[in-house]
């Protein structure tokens, strides 16, 4: 069993189009900022009260830097998986600097859309993925039977 455990789940907003930088290696970059928020009724005034905490995601996985940079874009809901990683920097006064970024490294991570986007034909759960045609099988001919048939067919199931 694994020391220890560094693992991020969010599910939010994107607060502007993902950032794409290429590295001098080539490889791609994705930055973006998401914003999760949380609302209740306060129990004294009954007013709503909302809270928004803003989140840097920086992804290294090449697919997912694919998926990224065609298909996110600013006000999407994503739902994204990462770990927790702390840097430190320097500002332009020379001041050392600290920043928390969820970051998605080159074999982990995982982000998904939960909006439908600009493509109609396709669901939110193709985007960025390619299937077989066996993922996707034709109905059977259970599924094309009336629902009354349905209905004695799960009568005669024994649990």
């Amino acid at each position: 069993m694994a020391g220890s455990v560094n693992k991020v789940i969010l599910i939010g907003h994107l607060g502007a189009d993902p950032e794409i930088r290429r590295l001098n290696s080539g490889d791609s970059v994705v930055n973006f900022r998401m914003a999760t928020s949380e609302s209740w009724r306060d129990k004294t005034t009954g007013e709503r009260k909302e809270k928004t905490e803003w989140h840097t995601i920086v992804c290294f996985n090449e697919n997912i830097c694919k998926v990224a940079e065609q298909y996110l874009k600013k006000g999407m809901k994503v739902y994204v998986e990462g770990q927790l990683s702390t840097r430190k920097w320097e500002d332009q006064s020379g001041a050392a600097r600290y920043s928390t970024e969820v970051v998605l490294q080159k074999f982990r991570g995982e982000i998904q859309m939960l909006d439908k986007a600009d493509h109609p034909a396709r669901s939110p759960d193709d985007y960025g993925t390619q299937r077989s045609a066996s993922t996707h099988p034709e109905r059977g001919p259970a599924e094309q039977q009336s629902p009354g048939m349905r209905e004695a067919l799960d009568d005669e199931i024994p649990f």
